[in-house]
């Protein structure tokens, strides 16, 4: 097994800048996912597995765009909700963090069963338009990476292949993670296409390649052979945008009815942030204190 590395993920292009390829290292992302939330084995792979997509897809990004990915299946982990950016910041939550399956019959973590088989993948994006980008498609199996690689060809109109793993250990830390996408772009032949096919066919999983010490620089040479350019490297990791003052203003923003009620009936808030589990507590005062804040925002 390799020593602990620091997370990252590359950008790139091969054969000529006929593929264009991203692939990450995402251990210790998902590590921190797993720690904030404690979801169980199968529940980490399944979010896991959608941050590190979701961590390689805000790279595709620019500037202050962000995205947001929902795989909502009918199994029982529930949602899964990742957010990222062009900043490689990524955070995310499962509804049932404590969501686990019995080994599939591959002896793997069951993901597809705990995401489900019928459901939709939902991708917003804003790109700093009037209207933020929605594309949705049906899951097709539930094991992401193929739900991903349909999204891309459906919705985008970009054809694509999507790997990525998440390796739990027996006691549910997370030992590795990371994945790839590999684009296909304008130009690539018959030729090409099998040779990358055959490739992909005989390529390890993901995790086994993390496992042995290998870079994504290395997994995607693995794919593409030596005709590999990496043009942005970029560490990533688990970021959240909550803050105090952000809850603040949510508070304020109830209005004066809602927070009088909080006051009269609870005399405090503890509000819980979804994506990083941090607990916000307002007592009698701080409360009072946002309701004058209220008032005065209604009298301005």
């Amino acid at each position: 097994m390799s020593e602990t590395q620091n997370d990252y993920l590359v950008r790139g292009t091969a054969w000529g800048g006929k593929i264009r390829v991203f692939a990450a290292r995402t251990t210790e992302l998902v590590r921190e996912l797993q720690r904030r939330h404690g979801t169980y084995p199968t529940a980490s792979a399944a979010l896991g597995r959608t941050a590190t997509i979701g961590a390689m897809m805000g790279i595709m990004l620019k500037g202050e765009e962000k995205l947001t990915l929902q795989v909502k299946g009918d199994g029982p982990v529930g949602a899964v909700v990742v957010d990222s950016n062009a900043k490689g910041e990524v955070r995310g939550y499962v509804d049932n963090p404590e969501a686990h399956l019995p080994p599939n019959a591959q002896g793997k973590l069951d993901v597809a069963g705990i995401v489900g088989t019928t459901g939709y993948v939902h991708v917003t994006k804003d790109l700093g338009m009037k209207e933020p980008y929605r594309g949705s498609v049906p899951i097709i199996s539930g094991e992401l990476g193929e739900d991903f690689t349909y999204y891309f060809a459906s919705s985008e109109q970009t054809p694509s292949a999507v790997g990525v793993g998440v390796l739990v250990d027996v006691d549910g830390s997370i030992l590795q993670a990371g994945g790839f996408i590999i684009q296909l772009l304008p130009g690539l032949n018959d030729d090409d296409i099998t040779r990358l096919e055959r490739a992909l066919g005989g390529l390890p999983h993901v995790t086994a390649l993390l496992d042995q010490g290998e870079t994504p620089e290395e997994i995607l040479r693995w794919i593409v052979g030596d005709e590999l350019t990496v043009h942005e490297t970029m560490p990533v990791g688990f970021a959240c945008s909550c803050s105090e003052e952000r809850v603040e203003q949510t508070l304020i923003s109830m209005g004066e009815a809602e927070l009088r009620s909080l006051i009269d009936e609870d005399g405090r808030a503890e509000v819980l942030c979804h994506f990083c589990n941090e607990a916000y507590v307002f007592d009698r005062p701080r409360l009072e204190k946002l309701l004058q804040e209220a008032k005065s925002d209604r009298t301005e």
